[in-house]
């Protein structure tokens, strides 16, 4: 394992601020190369081994292979890992519905659910297989500068570290960004979500499920044991608000009713956490000695299940963009090397940004003709075969402008 403690004035190549899943898999996947790396994070995650995890994670056969090609898939799988093989989704007040099945497209699952946890811990412990990487948990950044050759960070234990880039791995509230000074693009969703852990009559049979309300998306998504899903609802503020006030037992009978009966009777209901959505884009991503990754660059409403998957193929391309200015003999810190990251990640997180804001308001409209529209839209989507199963490819991240790491080519 590599060590914990460094002498003030240490110097890295590549200073990660956050060490949550976006972070651990950038350092992962700069391991075993020529650049010195540190990840510095205020907290390690907690256990896997003490029952489900509250935030859990749609990981898309991108996200896989990218976990694949840096050794710390089999971390995940040795822990806990559920298959998505089938996704069903529909409308309330509608018939419209549409079906997606991975062996149309001659795949054994669309995605995996996976317990936030059990990604991060995973990742560390391959991260501390490498020489290259330094883990510096627990510290706190007190301090963060940016002069024109380098990036400097004070620790509260006033250690001061050096390194020719700076990584924002920090969060939506990232306090790198606020550092270089660049600002967001953000829309308050006015929604929550809520998620649980619920136990059902009927066995999910690896299908995640989503319904959209007109107060907003609800799904279950299927974890390890078979009749155990992890529920995400997002609601409109007020709503919310009133789901939470209500004791077990009204709750659940909110959500059967908001539900239906497709896994039979929801049989229990573990602690529920609430989160604020809102949507945010970073206006740069880079500066000279600076990148943004995951939810310090942007963040999308959950309904599509893209928020981390975003972050990971942010980490694979900014690994792929470092690496190969370190072969070319370049300068990774300027800032001519960094916009090629960003010229790569921009347009695409800028995209789903929009997409799931969009359907965050096309789906939450009660309007008659929205709701027809919705319904018809479902219905021709299912049935064009071709169009579902682009949309079933490129949502599992088998198309589009993928970095290496997150291709089955490597192995």
């Amino acid at each position: 394992m590599a060590a914990t403690k460094q002498k003030s004035g240490a110097a890295y190549d590549v200073l990660i601020v956050g060490g949550g899943m976006v972070g651990a898999a950038l350092a992962c996947a700069l391991g075993n190369s020529s650049l010195k790396v540190a990840v510095l994070d205020r907290a390690p995650p907690a256990t896997p081994d003490t029952g489900y995890d509250l935030r859990v994670s749609a990981i898309t056969l991108a996200s896989q292979s990218f976990f694949e090609n840096i050794g710390a898939w089999d971390g995940m799988v040795r822990r806990r890992v559920s298959p998505v093989r089938e996704m069903q989704v529909w409308s309330e007040g509608g018939s419209g519905s549409i079906h997606f099945n991975a062996a149309e497209i001659g795949e054994p699952c669309l995605a995996w659910i996976i317990e936030n946890r059990v990604i991060q811990t995973a990742l560390i412990e391959r991260l501390h297989q490498f020489t290259n990487v330094h883990y510096l948990c627990p510290v706190e950044v007190t301090d963060i500068t940016l002069a024109d050759n380098s990036a400097a960070v004070m620790l509260k234990d006033d250690r001061l570290l050096q390194a020719r880039l700076l990584v924002g791995a920090d969060g939506a509230d990232s306090e790198v960004r606020r550092a270089a000074g660049i600002d967001t693009q953000s829309l308050n969703l006015h929604q929550k979500g809520i998620v649980a852990t619920v136990t059902t009559e009927k066995p999910h049979e690896q299908i995640a499920r989503q319904r959209f309300l007109t107060t907003g998306p609800m799904a279950f998504l299927p974890l390890d044991d078979p009749h155990t899903c992890s529920i995400v609802w997002s609601a409109d503020t007020v709503r919310a608000d009133q789901l939470l006030a209500l004791d077990d037992t009204g709750f659940i009978s909110e959500l059967q009713k908001a539900f239906g009966d497709s896994l039979g009777k929801i049989q229990t209901l573990g602690p529920r956490v609430v989160f604020p959505l809102a949507l945010l884009h970073a206006k740069a991503y880079t500066a000279p000695h600076l990148a943004l990754v995951g939810d310090a660059a942007h963040t999308v409403h959950p309904l599509a299940g893209q928020g981390v998957n975003l972050g990971f193929l942010d980490a694979a391309t900014l690994a792929e963009v470092l690496l190969e200015a370190v072969a070319n003999q370049k300068n990774i810190g300027t800032h001519v090397v960094l916009r090629r990251y960003e010229r790569w990640r921009k347009g695409d997180n800028f995209a789903m940004v929009s997409i799931t804001g969009g359907f965050r308001y096309l789906f939450g409209n009660d309007l008659p003709v929205m709701s027809q529209l919705r319904n018809w839209g479902l219905d021709l989507t299912n049935a064009a075969t071709p169009i579902k199963n682009f949309i079933m490819r490129r949502a599992s991240g088998l198309e589009g402008d993928l970095p290496k790491l997150a291709k089955r080519t490597l192995h």
